[in-house]
């Protein structure tokens, strides 16, 4: 993986535009908070929060990644891993 995609990513905002997107305050949405089971995100806004990923890093999730992104731990690690695979 590159140094430069890490630095792209930085775990605080990613944090904010999480909460951004699911319309939580960045508080609320700790390292561990499943957005689902404890923020109340519905599907559709779990779609929301992966086109707001893939347009912000410049990565695409397939239809069964998707479903992985649940918590900040697991979008980092998802879009970290992403962004490792990307050229």
């Amino acid at each position: 993986m590159s140094i430069d995609a890490v630095a792209r990513l930085d775990r605080e905002e990613l944090r904010t535009l999480l909460a951004e997107t699911i319309d939580a305050d960045a508080s609320e949405v700790g390292d561990g908070t499943d957005f689902v089971e404890e923020l109340g995100v519905d599907s559709l806004m779990a779609l929301e929060v992966v086109v707001v990923l893939e347009r912000t890093y410049g990565i695409k999730f397939a239809e069964h990644e998707m479903r992985s992104v649940r918590t900040l731990d697991s979008a980092y690690a998802e879009v970290l891993r992403k962004l490792g695979e990307s050229p």
